[in-house]
């Protein structure tokens, strides 16, 4: 827990930041890639680390790779700027990179004195040949790749207007120690940490509004029980154990209602829960199975599925605790994932023996089919951001955590190396 509380602390921030907004700009991945000349950092003075720099380099060119908004320049025909740091507009020799095709150009230099990291880094707009942001992350020599995160969030940020998503956190579950205990770790993958030692079967994580606390549903006590954990603290508390099924609890991302599943009378119904667990309200009357909520992100309606109709759907209950149905297509549509931009809901549907990803409008228009290709990719979810979506998928013969853009594009495995993972969870910005 100590190396999560670290994560808070790490970095003194913003020297250079300019109120510069590009030229070009872009809002999703798939519509304009800008070509970017990614120059590897410098040693600037005090102890060069090779090894250290090479992984903050490779960090930062991968999410800038995965988010799909930029092709990079081949650095085979870098010219002579590129051993220059250039911190500065005045340093940089424009025309040069000009001549490659590059339109954005990132370069920067570090500093290591003892255990302490110094990062410098700039973006630079080619054509206009000036300063688009600038960056001092200071920190420890461990917290390199945190640092190449966080800046790559902020050329997102510069370039859309929305900051990206690589400095969150992916929950998930894995049976890495035999049982299926709830485990968090970097949205790249690294440091992977066991949040449970419940010993049973732990299911369908969620994230808090501010991202301090997760829900999940554990057997631990022989029942499908709901839990809540704070991140930081590791305190954890049963938030609802009754008769039945307690499942799929969602937290509200305006405030700490809980959405989910109960069927304490017999039908499985959806609940909503204040944060102590006390029943607020009964959000669906109807004969059959009710599960598997999910917000809008103004906290007003539902997406959830229900077999009403015969087959498994995805409805949306909005106010007035009116459900219409939003899927037509197939025979079972499953675990719906609300974005936080609010203009699609993703699902899976299982067809033809498999689970793929779709996505549709939340009036019910515009469907589209994301994954293809063998086994099931199931249990999206999406970015705070919205322009990318987790899942599981098994088509490897081993249940693994995927990335992928929202169009469908992008693919990027980040699963742990041991265990089946599944059940993802994106968390909100810290």
């Amino acid at each position: 827990m100590k190396t999560i509380c670290r994560f808070c602390l790490l970095l003194i921030l913003l020297l250079w930041a300019l109120p510069v907004r590009a030229e070009i700009e872009i809002s999703a991945p798939g519509q304009q890639e800008i070509p970017l000349a990614l120059v590897p950092f410098l040693a600037l003075d005090g102890t060069a680390n090779a090894n250290l720099i090479a992984e903050f380099n490779q960090v930062l060119e991968n999410d800038l790779v995965f988010s799909g908004l930029f092709r990079l320049i081949d650095r085979r025909a870098f010219l002579a700027d590129a051993g220059r740091p250039g911190l500065l507009s005045i340093d940089v020799d424009f025309a040069e990179w000009r001549l490659l095709g590059a339109e954005m150009l990132i370069k920067g230099g570090y500093r290591v004195v003892g255990e302490q990291l110094v990062i410098e880094a700039r973006l630079f707009d080619v054509r206009a040949r000036r300063l688009l942001d600038g960056r001092r992350y200071v920190g420890r020599v461990q917290d390199a790749r945190r640092m190449a995160h966080t800046f790559a969030d902020q050329v997102l940020k510069v370039l859309t207007g929305d900051v990206g998503p690589f400095t969150t956190r992916i929950a998930f579950v894995s049976d890495a120690t035999g049982r299926k205990e709830l485990y968090l770790m970097d949205v790249d993958g690294h440091n992977p940490i066991r949040m449970t030692n419940h010993r049973s079967i732990v299911l369908n994580p969620d994230f808090s509004a501010d991202g301090r606390r997760i829900l999940f549903t554990s057997y631990r006590d022989g029942n499908t029980n709901l839990y809540v954990k704070d991140i930081y603290s590791g305190r954890e508390l049963r938030v609802s154990s009754r008769k039945g099924l307690n499942v799929g609890g969602r937290f509200s991302p305006v405030d700490d209602r809980i959405a989910l599943t109960l069927s304490k009378d017999g039908d499985p119904e959806i609940y909503l829960l204040d944060s102590s667990g006390k029943i607020r309200q009964r959000l669906t009357r109807h004969w059959g199975i009710d599960i598997d909520p999910s917000w809008a992100p103004d906290g007003r309606s539902l997406a959830f599925v229900s077999n009403r109709r015969g087959n498994p759907h995805i409805f949306v209950l909005e106010p007035g605790d009116k459900a219409r149905r939003l899927t037509l297509e197939g025979k079972y549509n499953a675990t719906p994932a609300w974005s936080p931009k609010g203009d699609r809901i993703a699902f899976t549907r299982k067809q033809d023996g498999r689970f793929d990803i779709y996505t549709i409008r939340p009036d019910g228009s515009d469907e589209r089919r994301l994954t293809f290709g063998p086994g099931n990719k199931e249990h999206p979810r999406w970015s705070p951001d919205g322009r990318y979506l987790v899942y599981s998928s098994d088509a490897s013969g081993r249940k693994e955590i995927l990335l992928m853009r929202a169009d469908g594009t992008g693919t990027w495995n980040i699963t742990p190396k041991t265990g089946n993972c599944n059940h993802p969870a994106w968390s909100p910005r810290y």
